[in-house]
């Protein structure tokens, strides 16, 4: 894993850049606003995607495979935090003097002089972050914005803007959310995460208290979240906004109903607002509660705010809806913490009706497998009707000794709601083999789970006794 080094002198012109692993949601995105820019762009994955295909429609010349020749004569090179040290690119550009950026470090340089608004939390930036650029468009503002999905209503993940605002979901993950220069901070919760960069629960927590400290405006803090509530108790100086269900909350929510497209209403400032989304979630009405405080304490109109949170049509990766086969349908969530899988299975719970839901499962990071198996075989056979286990995605970690899927799948407390099946194939197999119409199946990691995808459509396609 390559860290971001808080303290890099940014170059005063990037010149020809080349990015390593440019098909990330995250790293395509700063590819596309340099484009847009005017700069020469090249980089490299290790797959063809549709992401791979946009840039190379702008005029990127992208290869797929990694090798030390791909850099060229880049002025600057970007990485990604998950890319490994032994990388051939990344050393080429290392041993040929190139300045290499980590990718916040990339975006911090394409923010510069704007008034930014930067959404951190262990769980909900990348939806807060689509419904705070999606009322700012709404609302005739036309803000720049980086996002870690791509927003449904506009089909990318970023654009440069046209205006003074522009909203970045900030990454928590390796501490690169302190770069920022913020005008605005939205944290969503403190959900303690990423301990295998941080070390402990208290580290992770002071770095929240630096982030939201540096917002030179106001930050928004949930009301409910007990770290959250941490954090914002330790900040000095700093306007504080709060959102949730608490009774004292600046922007209060109530009377939420989550059967389908969730329905709520705002307390805010002697106002009762009612509130339909075009998604489902009960947990996306207190993300929208503090897109909501975001935009009303920057002074817009509290109706007009409401109107555009309803555009939100939600963003990639999100309880995104793939398919539909024998009346059963298939979708995808980027939930990898026990509390994301918990709010993810809620969700499905509120759309399928008398169905059942089936989940895929497939742990994200060997330390977080070992860390949190029994939470997350918990929240699986509470709020799932059966659980298929796959293998750990490792991302940017080398492998543990005995750390596999099974350690989840053991701790079920009825082995007959679960199966550990690493090979992909006979997953789908037996997904397919369980669906039965009126009942919902969903793949849920930050890995590449989704890629199983058309492997269970098909199986499913096929006739069943």
């Amino acid at each position: 894993m390559i860290k971001p080094d808080l303290d890099q002198e940014l170059p005063e012109d990037l010149g020809a850049v080349h990015f390593v692993g440019i098909g990330g949601s995250g790293m395509s995105g700063i590819a596309r606003m340099l484009l847009e820019a005017g700069h020469r762009v090249t980089g490299s994955d290790v797959r063809h995607s549709a992401a791979v295909d946009e840039l190379r429609a702008m005029g990127a010349r992208i290869a797929i495979g990694h090798d030390a020749a791909n850099v060229g004569d880049a002025d600057t090179v970007v990485v990604t935090g998950a890319l490994w040290q032994d990388n051939p690119e990344y050393r080429r550009a290392l041993a040929d003097g190139i300045p290499v950026l980590h990718r916040a470090l990339a975006l911090n340089w394409l923010i510069r002089g704007h008034r930014t608004i930067s959404v951190a939390g262990a769980h909900g930036k990348t939806t807060s972050t689509g419904m705070i650029v999606t009322a700012l468009r709404e609302l005739g503002a036309d803000p720049g914005f980086v996002n870690g999905g791509v927003i449904a209503g506009y089909g990318r993940s970023s654009a440069s803007g046209g205006g003074e605002l522009f909203v970045v979901e900030a990454d928590e993950s390796d501490g690169s959310f302190l770069l920022y220069d913020t005008a605005v901070a939205l944290i969503t919760n403190v959900d303690a995460d990423h301990l295998d960069h941080y070390g402990t629960q208290e580290a992770f927590e002071d770095a929240f208290v630096r982030f939201a400290q540096g917002a030179s405006e106001f930050v928004a803090v949930s009301s409910d979240d007990p770290g959250a509530l941490a954090v914002a108790a330790r900040l000095e100086g700093t306007r504080v906004v709060s959102f949730g269900y608490a009774a004292d909350a600046e922007v209060r929510v109530r009377d939420v109903v989550a059967e389908g497209p969730v329905s709520f209403t705002i307390d805010y400032d002697d106002r009762s607002l009612p509130v339909r989304l075009a998604i489902p979630g009960a947990h996306n009405a207190v993300n929208a509660a503090g897109a909501f405080a975001v935009l009303a304490t920057l002074g817009f109109a509290p109706e007009a705010i409401v109107r555009g949170l309803e555009t939100f049509a939600g963003t990639g990766r999100r309880f995104e809806l793939h398919g539909e086969v024998r009346g059963v349908r298939v979708f995808d969530d980027y939930a990898h913490h026990p509390t994301e899988v918990a709010a993810a299975l809620a969700t499905a719970r509120s759309v399928v009706g008398t169905g059942r839901v089936i989940a895929i499962h497939q742990p994200h990071l060997y330390s977080r497998t070992r860390m949190m198996a029994g939470e997350f075989a918990e929240v699986y056979e509470r709020l799932a009707d059966h659980t298929v286990v796959l293998d750990v995605y490792g991302a940017r970690e080398d492998p543990e000794p005995g750390v596999t899927g099974a350690l989840v799948a053991e701790r079920f407390g009825d082995p007959g709601h679960v199966d550990y099946l690493p090979d992909w194939q006979a997953a789908a197999d037996r997904v397919a083999e369980l669906a039965r119409e009126g009942d919902l199946v969903m793949t849920l990691s930050c890995g590449d789970v989704y890629r199983i995808i058309p492997q269970v459509l098909e199986a499913l396609e096929e006739p069943r006794p």
